[in-house]
């Protein structure tokens, strides 16, 4: 009996890993990933992003990771999916995985205040009848700590993060911003001090103990509690400030997080954070206990605190949003020369990941059109197993056609297995797509919002049959790549 529930168990797995990869493999699933690619590779030009990395996952495929770029432009590398960058805040998700470890070993309560376990945590608390900070309210930003320890870290040329014991030293001399519990400030002081928990309950070094309990299980190759220095201007990017006026982004000095580490202070790759959203997606599907339970973890994503206005709204570590009436979570990150960010969708089990080696950088919204482009293509084809394919002599309309001096371009590119044209650059690669209907020979028309035909697209050949201009309205548009 045993023998044959594991047969079937066995079987019924071997069937979800076909139809998986079915779907991973599909026409429109290769397409969405090419208009990633285009849209990436387009926008890191258009807004002068030294380089750019990103990967897509669903459930515990990896549909997608790739770079775009310089790590270093000076010496030209060019970046991958291996390059490693600052995750600056989304280090607090580890920090605050390795709080709810020690919780669920019974060695620390959500509800305990700070002070319980840092004795020498004794801040000026303004409003002392009001509460004290708890666990909890470090982990929801809600604890009524200033954002920063009284340190001028964030501030160039050389970033001067404070030691631990300097953060400790310094506490007496700051006081409380709200009381505890009645507003969210979000606070790099607040989950510093968490990391300082999780090293006084555990008895070992904070970094330690996020190695050995949650980077060394899952398989975090390239993930470091530290910047690693050795690998700066390789593997490490070298990161870069926002645009100034002259439209540059001179190269920052390399950082150390120090005693703010685990607030700020880890490095990754997207490789890596693919693995990190995987192994969330495979605990919630499956149950159990990998790293923590798979109740802890839906304790974690939950909202334990939304600010008056409505938001934002937090979880247990995690940034919790909407878009689209869809529920998201997950961290960004910002440090000197770098923008980061993690975005998980749990029900349809699909995560992005951006980083890059600039500031500046709106890396959220890089991360949620990364969803909008592949959710809608997995979502068709996990229903449509046989999806139209482009005609092969529509291949050669499709590439980028110049839009100067009133624009940047227009890339042709398949869309729903029929040539569709995409302005470039755009913050909405998904909207920013006009489908086109053939007609004859090599004459398309626009097909409008309500579907109705449009004006002509002509595409013009020169003598050897290869596409030189696109025509609309009378008037043409290059083609240069």
């Amino acid at each position: 009996m045993k023998r044959f529930i594991l047969v079937c168990v066995v079987f019924l797995f071997t069937i979800n890993l076909a139809e998986s990869k079915k779907t991973v493999d599909h026409p429109r699933v290769s397409e969405a990933v090419k208009l990633v690619e285009i849209w990436l590779d387009a926008q890191r030009d258009y807004e002068g992003m030294p380089g750019i990395s990103a990967a897509i996952v669903h459930d515990q495929n990896l549909i997608w990771s790739d770079g775009f770029g310089y790590s270093n432009p000076d010496k030209k590398s060019k970046t991958d999916s291996k390059t490693i960058y600052s995750i600056c805040s989304i280090s607090k998700l580890f920090t605050s995985i390795a709080i709810m470890q020690l919780r669920d070993q019974g060695k620390l309560r959500l509800n305990d205040p700070v002070s319980k376990h840092l004795p020498w945590f004794d801040i000026k608390n303004l409003y002392a009848d009001k509460g004290e900070s708890t666990i909890q309210s470090l982990l929801t930003h809600s604890s009524g700590l200033p954002r920063e320890s009284d340190f001028p870290y964030w501030s160039p040329p050389d970033f001067p993060f404070p030691s631990s014991k300097s953060i400790k030293n310094k506490i007496s001399s700051q006081k409380t911003l709200y009381p505890a519990d009645t507003y969210f400030q979000y606070s790099n002081l607040g989950l510093t001090l968490a990391g300082e928990i999780v090293a006084e309950v555990s008895g070992t070094n904070f970094d330690t103990y996020v190695e050995k309990n949650i980077i060394q299980p899952l398989g975090l190759k390239d993930t470091r509690t530290v910047m690693p220095k050795k690998l700066y201007g390789k593997q490490l990017a070298v990161g870069h400030s926002a645009r100034n006026r002259d439209g540059e982004r001179p190269q920052v000095e390399l950082f150390h997080a120090e005693g703010i580490g685990p607030a700020a202070g880890f490095s990754s790759t997207v490789d890596d954070l693919a693995k990190f959203a995987s192994w969330q997606f495979r605990l919630l599907e499956n149950g159990g206990k990998e790293i923590v339970s798979s109740n802890t973890l839906r304790e974690m994503h939950r909202v334990h605190f939304l600010d008056e206005d409505w938001q934002p709204a937090w979880g247990l570590g995690f940034s919790v949003w909407r878009d689209e009436e869809k529920k998201f979570l997950g961290h960004g990150g910002s440090c000197p020369g770098y923008r980061s960010q993690l975005l998980i969708q749990p029900n349809s089990q699909i995560a992005t990941i951006f980083m890059t080696n600039a500031s500046g950088v709106n890396s959220r919204r890089f991360a949620q059109q990364l969803y909008n482009i592949i959710s809608l293509a997995l979502k068709e084809a996990s229903s449509d197993g046989n999806a139209k394919t482009l005609k092969p002599e529509f291949t050669k309309y499709i590439g980028h056609y110049s839009e100067a001096p009133w624009g940047g371009e227009t890339a042709v590119i398949t869309w729903e297995g029929e040539l569709a044209t995409v302005s470039l650059p755009t913050n909405d690669p998904v909207g920013a797509i006009t489908k086109l209907k053939h007609i004859e020979g090599d004459t398309f028309r626009r097909i409008r919002e309500d579907d109705e035909m449009g004006e002509e697209i002509i595409f013009e050949t020169n003598s050897s049959g290869k596409v030189i201009r696109m025509w609309q309205h009378q008037n043409f548009a290059l083609k240069f790549r």
